[in-house]
């Protein structure tokens, strides 16, 4: 398996921003990153009405390839699946990637033991709601609520303002993670 992290949390709370910072980061330093997004929206389609790969999976294709000059999709229609993350993981293995980051799936991510995560909250609410729907490991806290310098009573967690101590969170997932 690719060596995965799982970033969760609400809305707002600091994902993109935490994924998009340990992209950037470890990129720069030679590791291939890929991200899984899950997408709560019930109408969203990476399809655009009207468009031939609309017309063509509205014609009744369930799988539509996209191939531009610089970027390939892969449009597959679905129903929905209990092990929808676990296909998705399947179909990306031989990809040659150093570490995989996954952004929501929270309610199946969130009980896996064999997924490190990272936790951002806005509020200290927030952070307690999310851990209390995580098992180990969690690697670190950060997002909104790390700049506060509040440690919950009860947390062990390192908590990591990406602002001020991003060099700590990299180090941490480099330390766990990538074998370069």
């Amino acid at each position: 398996m690719i060596p995965t992290i799982a970033v969760l949390g609400t809305t707002k709370s600091g994902k993109t921003t935490l994924i998009e910072y340990l992209i950037s980061n470890l990129s720069k330093e030679g590791f291939r990153i890929g991200t899984i997004k899950h997408i709560h929206e019930s109408g969203f389609s990476i399809d655009v009405k009207g468009k031939d790969t609309w017309r063509h999976a509205k014609a009744g294709a369930k799988i539509v390839v996209g191939a531009a000059p610089n970027e390939l999709v892969v449009i597959r229609k679905k129903e929905t699946s209990e092990n929808e993350l676990e296909e998705i993981i399947d179909r990306i293995k031989d990809t040659q990637l150093d570490l995989l980051i996954i952004e929501g799936f929270h309610s199946v991510v969130g009980q896996r033991k064999d997924i490190p995560k990272i936790v951002t909250a806005k509020t200290e609410e927030e952070l307690r709601r999310t851990l209390s729907k995580t098992v180990a490991p969690v690697l670190a806290i950060t997002g909104s609520f790390a700049k506060l310098k509040t440690v919950p009573a009860g947390v062990k967690t390192p908590i990591i303002d990406i602002r001020t101590e991003g060099k700590k969170i990299l180090a941490i997932v480099q330390k766990v993670f990538v074998k370069k």
